[in-house]
């Protein structure tokens, strides 16, 4: 091998040398930085926060769930008795929160499943009675109710939150006249019995000493009217009640909102009734009177929720017993 042969191999060789050097560098570097970092030593604490490490709390006395915040809607403040929601996708317990009551609609049956409202004696006033109306604030895809659709019925479009409720301007006073407000009673039933506990409520109030938290609505299917027994109206649109109930809690100096729940204690007086939807109820309501916890048994409803269990539970057992004075008539057909 001359000595130029020689020089070229040695190069080869110190080429070959140097790339396989460089390769088995490379290949620790990478292993060196796929390698997972050592645990920490037993006895130093690992500085990575993790949830799991944190201390639990002490034991203590078991607490109650929480309850729903009071609803920023004053006729909501006592409870949303069937947890109804603004969800399009739940037609039949549709809340609506009006500006002077609230309520659960029920699309399937065209009316409210229930109209709850605080009264207080600011609430009265002179305003006119004005026409019937379908309500504007339906969904689109709701059966919307006409006041024609009672025609001929044999039934009153009663009012559950009424219009004498509502007086004190004429906003407050049409608000009652929108169709939601409205279920198939019997004539007698409005004019007579249901209006009369109607005006003793409002006498509790006038005073000004007291507001009373009311929620009203219908019950079952089939009432009887002018024209005999009907299960609907309007080819099926409308259901009629077999019967009509009504839950009062009255705050002794109530202005209406949170700060009457407080108020709100073991002697408050809590008034219930249901009245049967058809001709034979007179005037008087007194002997309608029940328990709150019979309408929730009637109805499914949970009423005044947000209130202490230790203070609204017993009062949903008593019957009132107040001694009722002798009621006159002051309403006529609509």
């Amino acid at each position: 091998m001359d000595k130029k042969t020689q020089q070229a191999v040695t190069v080869v060789v110190a080429v070959i040398f140097l790339t396989v050097l460089f390769l088995a560098m490379l290949l620790r570097a990478v292993q060196q930085r796929d390698r997972p970092a050592p645990a920490p030593p037993d006895d130093q604490p690992d500085a990575r926060p993790k949830d799991h490490d944190q201390p639990a709390p002490p034991a203590g006395p078991e607490t109650p769930p929480p309850t729903d915040p009071v609803d920023d809607n004053v006729h909501l403040t006592m409870g949303n008795p069937s947890r109804g929601t603004e969800d399009e996708a739940n037609p039949d317990n549709y809340l609506m929160r009006k500006p002077y009551f609230a309520l659960s609609y029920n699309n399937t049956k065209g009316g409210p499943n229930w109209v709850a409202w605080c009264l207080r004696a600011d609430d009265f006033g002179t305003a006119p009675r004005v026409a019937f109306f379908p309500d504007p604030s339906l969904p689109s895809g709701f059966t919307r109710i006409f006041p024609k659709d009672y025609q001929s019925g044999g039934f009153d479009r009663g009012h559950l939150c009424p219009h004498s409720d509502r007086a004190s301007t004429p906003a407050a006073s049409r608000s009652t006249f929108v169709m939601t407000n409205m279920i198939p009673q019997s004539p007698h039933l409005n004019q007579k019995g249901w209006n009369d506990f109607e005006e003793y409520c409002r006498g509790m109030v006038r005073g000004g000493k007291q507001a009373l938290y009311i929620v009203a609505g219908p019950q079952g299917t089939g009432g009887g009217g002018m024209n005999g027994r009907a299960e609907s109206l309007a080819n099926g649109k409308i259901n009629v009640p077999a019967k009509c109930w009504k839950v009062a809690l009255a705050v002794e100096n109530g202005t209406g909102g949170a700060d009457d729940v407080p108020r709100v204690g073991a002697s408050s007086q809590v008034i219930a009734v249901v009245m049967p939807n058809d001709q034979s109820v007179g005037h008087g309501w007194a002997k309608y009177r029940t328990s709150v916890a019979e309408v929730e048994a009637l109805t499914g409803y949970t009423f005044f929720d947000r209130l202490p269990k230790a203070i609204i539970d017993p009062l949903k057992q008593k019957v009132d017993d107040e001694r009722i004075p002798a009621s006159r008539p002051t309403r006529t057909a609509d």
